[in-house]
């Protein structure tokens, strides 16, 4: 063989190399991203593509990196759930109250792990959905029935709307999944 071949093998066994590399890399980051975020992984990347989607998802982690969150103190834990049952209790005779009432606990426990106070709670929601990514859907679920709901308002939805900010409020006090 002569030696421009020997060049020409020696180049497309570097290239093959590299874009194996970056595929593997790629496939890793990947991964990664669909482990941290669960649901939400799939849910970003249907609605914006999977380059445009998953940039999002770092961008968002990245995000949250910069956040000091801190476990509830026991008291405050108590507190939380204490203030919880007086709203499922009040759910009986206001359920559009106490569901406004679940959501702004929420929002306030939220704050108290150390998430910032947001204007859009969209990006709330996706900065939560990195260390709790099985409870985010449900924290938009119920902000959604809570928000749809007219002046004949279903008690169905408050009720299913109640359960889903239930099931945040559990997870966040619990710090189930907490980043490390």
């Amino acid at each position: 063989m002569e030696t421009w071949e020997w060049i020409v093998i020696g180049i497309a066994i570097g290239l093959a190399l590299v874009l194996a590399l970056a595929f593997l890399r790629i496939r890793r980051r990947r991964s990664h991203l669909k482990e941290r975020f669960g649901p939400e992984y799939e849910r970003t990347v249907g609605a914006k593509g999977t380059g445009r989607g998953e940039k999002t998802l770092r961008e968002i982690e990245g995000e949250r990196e910069t956040l000091d969150l801190t476990p509830l103190a026991p008291i405050a834990r108590e507190r939380y759930l204490e203030e919880w049952r007086q709203a499922e209790v009040r759910f009986v005779s206001d359920p559009r109250d106490a569901v406004r009432a679940a959501e702004r606990l929420v929002v306030r426990l939220l704050e108290e792990r150390g998430y910032p106070p947001q204007d859009d709670n969209e990006r709330l929601v996706a900065l939560v959905s990195v260390d709790h990514p099985d409870v985010a859907d449900r924290y938009r679920r119920g902000h959604a029935m809570l928000d749809n709901v007219d002046g004949e308002a279903s008690t169905e939805n408050l009720r299913k709307a109640m359960l889903d900010f239930r099931s945040v409020l559990e997870d966040v006090v619990q710090g189930a999944r907490t980043a490390a």
